[in-house]
């Protein structure tokens, strides 16, 4: 913390608010940007362990305001695929740069983004759920970067972005997986002993922003009618997949 000035602090809170609306109102696709903004003040691995109490603190809360809305069916499939993802990122962890994966998965979400704007204008044209296999892939990428970075937005928002679904659904389904998959990492991370006096004392000094990113983001999303939602939400994945490529290439 002694590295932290005013202008760190002022970065932090805003990665916890644009966290807090990106997990409420677009599914969680700007929620990887926390880490590489603290990480500018931080080391990353002090970034990613400041930022898991607090992903959590605003699962809770939105687990309680999406309550019954989650699709279960799509989450049977990602999570555990995302199980398997956290235990290969957690053998990763400090061991391979995580550079390449950063700049593969940013690389997918950009191509996917420019597929669904350019074919599609950002909505899914079928109802149909893509095969499983698809799902489960898309968990264990979600619960890899998660683990390393706590990007696993994309690769979850690929799956969900692919077939037609009310955007309540959409955004629930993300809040549960994330849900799960974050309480899933914390014995993971308290093993790499990534947890210290500072980055807890952080985390705590940063709490008190998670309800108001939650409810703006919940504000937006029943003010945003549903194409505009995935045309949003399909151009803010994009912009986590650059940021994840950008990450990958010059880090």
């Amino acid at each position: 913390m002694e590295h932290m000035n005013t202008a760190g602090w002022l970065v932090a809170a805003f990665a916890v608010l644009i966290t807090g609306i990106s997990k409420s109102g677009l599914g969680g696709a700007l929620g990887g940007l926390a880490v590489p903004f603290l990480s500018l003040w931080i080391s990353p691995r002090d970034a990613a362990a400041v930022m898991l109490p607090i992903l959590i603190a605003m699962d809770m809360v939105g687990i309680r305001a999406w309550s019954g809305k989650a699709d279960w069916r799509d989450l049977k499939v990602l999570i555990p695929g995302a199980i398997v993802g956290i235990v290969l990122g957690t053998l990763a962890f400090g061991v391979m740069s995580d550079r390449l994966v950063k700049g593969m998965i940013g690389l997918i979400a950009v191509g996917f983004t420019l597929d669904r704007l350019l074919r599609h204008r950002g909505q899914a044209t079928t109802e149909q759920r893509p095969p499983r296999m698809f799902g489960w892939f898309s968990g264990i990428g979600a619960g890899f970067t998660s683990t390393l970075a706590h990007a696993g937005g994309p690769p979850v928002m690929i799956y969900l972005l692919s077939w037609r679904q009310p955007r309540e659904t959409f955004v629930a389904t993300t809040v549960f997986f994330f849900s799960v998959i974050n309480l899933a990492k914390l014995p993971f991370y308290i093993a790499l002993g990534l947890f210290s006096i500072d980055t807890l004392k952080m985390s705590a000094i940063l709490l008190p922003l998670v309800p108001a990113g939650v409810w703006i983001g919940m504000r937006l999303l029943t003010r945003i009618p549903e194409r505009p939602f995935y045309l949003f939400a399909t151009a803010a994945l994009g912009l986590s997949g650059v940021k994840l490529l950008w990450d990958g290439l010059m880090a």
